[in-house]
């Protein structure tokens, strides 16, 4: 589990930006059964990648898309076990990683981007794999 002084400023990255953090498993799995429409899902992280592409690429996204997913949830990898586990298993059969984001539609997975799809890119390029989704399932 990591310091919380040193996660709190990652997870706020995500949570100023829309994002309800989710802690537990029946949070995530209340999520995911209950609610109408699209949910991205973001796994976060303290890696570099996480840093550098994903956290940004994720709001460059949110910012530059004209259509948008109906709730935004995030939990973070190394310290909400309980909630990142539960996301994982709807994230089947893609093996786990962080950072990641999955969308949801009607609760099913439609679109994922895993770490290998953020390692490497640019926060631009981040964003315009999500903007991309947004605009075929939201």
């Amino acid at each position: 589990m990591y310091p919380d002084q040193i996660v709190s400023p990652m997870r706020e990255e995500l949570t100023k930006t829309g994002f309800t953090e989710t802690r537990t498993a029946a949070e995530v799995e209340q999520l995911l059964t209950n609610e109408k429409g699209t949910i991205l899902f973001v796994i976060n992280s303290v890696c570099g990648c996480a840093a550098g592409n994903a956290r940004p690429g994720v709001k460059l996204a949110l910012e530059h898309s004209d259509k948008k997913p109906t709730v935004l949830a995030t939990a973070f990898a190394g310290n909400d076990t309980e909630a990142v586990g539960m996301i994982r298993q709807y994230m089947l059969p893609y093996p786990p990683c962080s950072p990641a984001m999955a969308l949801f539609k009607e609760g099913k997975l439609v679109h994922i981007i895993e770490r290998y799809n953020i390692e490497g890119k640019n926060a631009q390029m981040v964003a315009q794999n999500l903007v991309e989704a947004f605009d075929k399932y939201c």
